[in-house]
Order: C-alpha cells, then sequence, then structure tokens
C-alpha cells in the first residue's frame, strides 16, 4: 500500500526497523529539546501529515524501549490519526520516571502502525445471548 505523506521534520520518514516489524519508529520535529519532568506530559510534534486510504488508520504506540529504560510513554495509547485527518501527526509523552527527561529534535520517540478498522452499525436489544464467560471480567478467571 503507498500512502501520501508530507515531511516537514528535516529527518528521515518513519521506517520498519526490521523486514517483519509492525511498527514504524517516529522522530520528534522540535526547534528546541523539551525537557520533561517526572509526570509531566507535553505535545510533541513529528513535522509529518499523512492521507490514508478511506478504512485505515494509523496507531502511534509507545517505544518499549523508551519506556523500559526511561519511562517514556504516550498518554493516550495507542492515539488515534484517522483517515480523514490532514494535520500535523504529534506524540503525547509523559514521563512516568522520577527524574527530568529532555526529548531532543530527531530522536525516536514513538512507533506509528498503519492497520485496517472495521465501523459498527449498532442494534439495539433487550438483552444479549449468553456466553461461558458471562459478564465476569476484571481477573475474573484468577491467577492461573
Amino acid at each position: 500500500m503507498t500512502v501520501k505523506i508530507v515531511n516537514r521534520s528535516g529527518h528521515s520518514l518513519p521506517t520498519y526497523e526490521t523486514p517483519q516489524a509492525a511498527g514504524m519508529d517516529v522522530h520528534a520535529c522540535l526547534e528546541a529539546p523539551v525537557t520533561l519532568m517526572p509526570m509531566e506530559r507535553a505535545l510533541i510534534p513529528t513535522g509529518l501529515r499523512i492521507a490514508l486510504p478511506e478504512g485505515y488508520e494509523c496507531q502511534m504506540r509507545p517505544r518499549s524501549g523508551l519506556a523500559l529504560k526511561s519511562g517514556i510513554t504516550l498518554v493516550n495509547t495507542p492515539g488515534t490519526v484517522d483517515a480523514d485527518y490532514r494535520g500535523e501527526i504529534g506524540a503525547i509523552l509523559i514521563n512516568l520516571s522520577d527524574k527530568p527527561f529532555t526529548i531532543n529534535d530527531g530522536e525516536r520517540i514513538c512507533q506509528m502502525v498503519v492497520t485496517r478498522y472495521s465501523q459498527v452499525e449498532w442494534e439495539p436489544a433487550e438483552q444479549l445471548e449468553a456466553t461461558r464467560r458471562g459478564d465476569g471480567g476484571f481477573g475474573h478467571t484468577g491467577l492461573e
């Protein structure tokens, strides 16, 4: 699939780092470094705009290494970029560590995953068909 992209970041386009990777690394597009204090969040621009085909979305997801090593993740994960959105893509980063973290221009800050989606039509009902699970949720199956 080919997707039109406008790149005003001055950095390379998002890329897959391995042949079977689902996510592409995305870089920060900053005029100056941004320091996130513990529990602080900020919208970090990417300099990217995309035109996805109908029926597709772009999900912005945390980078696992950044989350594990530095406590940096995305607040709304996955963040959704709809097919009809044409503005600049941003990533809402949060610092969950106990130390300040500085984000520099060009740093890989998140991953982008392009995937299909379905829209539903609601069918109002008074009750639902029974299943083995029923209404059990939130850990009802125990630790086994």
